[in-house]
């Protein structure tokens, strides 16, 4: 035993900078667990300074002066950041809360659905099987309910933690798209000076990271403003409230667009019943999905992130599972780190790559 520890050790531990690499991971990971709610404010901020700093660098590139490209930039931030707190937030809070009111009303409309279906598929659906299956249901909700209600009573002194989140990240992005040079150069001086893994790690994961989290916003944007012209055009209740649902859907590969389609055909089926405009929605639906997954998804991520769909989902539910929505967000890019890592870690068997001859 003790021979194989050694072995394991002098193979993937005999450079000193691995050692530090997996002091330093271990020591990130356990900030993130023990104090991610308390450190959430900065955290939100260094991704989003990491978003605006390409468009920064792309006016820079057109020989507009450093500060002046932070200032448009920073600008166009707190344009985007204020129309959605004062008019996107509280024209969804208040379709959601139409929603929860007329929730009875959905529930009822969905349970004389099911309960059709025995008649119409009596040979794969049962009437016990529906009774049993609205009885779930009405115990989830009541769960729910509770929650709903436990939330709305302790929620005084969460919105002085968002009063303070609002504040504080749109500060704190400033500073760190105006000091960028100074804050990578103190990062650096904490780092070992001769960091040829880190420096690996970190080239691979830059290039695939910038492109997938600017690109999965972009895709985001357009698919939430797709969405909502289309139901808006239809006429589909809650069309702001169901487009950034579904704009919220990619963030979750193959899983969020079968998610968010339930939503959407109830309130079509509660709204219009089986009909041509329910069958108008759901195709609608359908159309936007494959345009998105055909066509945007290829033109924005011109470097797609190059990892198997099994481990693509398998990070979704662990870091999902971890850390909420912000996990399954950023599961697909802590997955790529996961694989940079591996991949430029030093390992004595590893034979280098034969040179090419003249």
């Amino acid at each position: 035993m003790r021979k194989l520890l050694r072995s394991f050790f002098d193979r993937y531990f005999h450079d000193e900078e691995a050692v530090i690499f997996v002091i330093l991971l271990g020591l990130g990971l356990l900030i993130l667990v023990t104090m991610g709610s308390i450190l959430a404010p900065l955290l939100a901020a260094v991704v989003t300074a990491y978003l605006l700093q390409g468009l920064v660098n792309m006016l820079v590139d057109y020989k507009v002066p450093y500060m002046i490209s932070v200032t448009i930039v920073y600008m166009f931030f707190i344009s985007i950041f204020a129309s959605m707190l004062l008019f996107l937030l509280p024209q969804a809070w208040g379709q959601l809360g139409r929603f929860v009111n007329e929730l009875p009303r959905l529930i009822s409309e969905g349970q004389d659905l099911l309960l059709h279906l025995p008649v119409a598929y009596p040979s794969l659906v049962s009437e016990q099987q529906i009774q049993d299956l609205i009885s779930t249901l009405r115990g989830d909700l009541a769960v729910f309910g509770q929650l709903v209600v436990s939330y709305s009573i302790s929620s005084i002194p969460r919105i002085f933690n968002w009063t303070v989140f609002l504040v504080l990240v749109p500060v704190l992005v400033f500073f760190m798209l105006k000091d960028k040079s100074l804050l990578v150069r103190w990062i650096s001086n904490l780092l070992p000076h001769n960091r040829p893994l880190m420096l690996q790690v970190w080239k691979e994961m830059d290039e695939q990271l910038a492109n997938y989290i600017r690109g999965k916003v972009l895709e985001m944007s357009i698919v939430g403003v797709v969405s909502y012209i289309t139901f808006f055009v239809i006429g589909v209740n809650y069309a702001l409230l169901l487009s950034l649902l579904v704009g919220l859907s990619v963030i979750v590969p193959f899983i969020g667009v079968a998610v968010v389609a339930i939503p959407v055909m109830l309130v079509a089926y509660v709204q219009w019943g089986i009909g041509p405009e329910f069958f108008t929605v759901t195709i609608a639906y359908g159309v936007i999905q494959l345009i998105d997954a055909n066509v945007i998804v290829p033109i924005i991520f011109s470097e797609t992130v190059n990892l198997h769909p099994v481990a693509i989902i398998g990070a979704v539910l662990f870091f999902g599972g971890l850390w909420g929505l912000a996990g399954v967000f950023f599961a697909i890019p802590l997955a790529t780190l996961i694989k940079a890592i591996i991949n430029a870690w030093p390992d004595t068997t590893r034979k280098p790559p034969l040179e090419e001859g003249p």
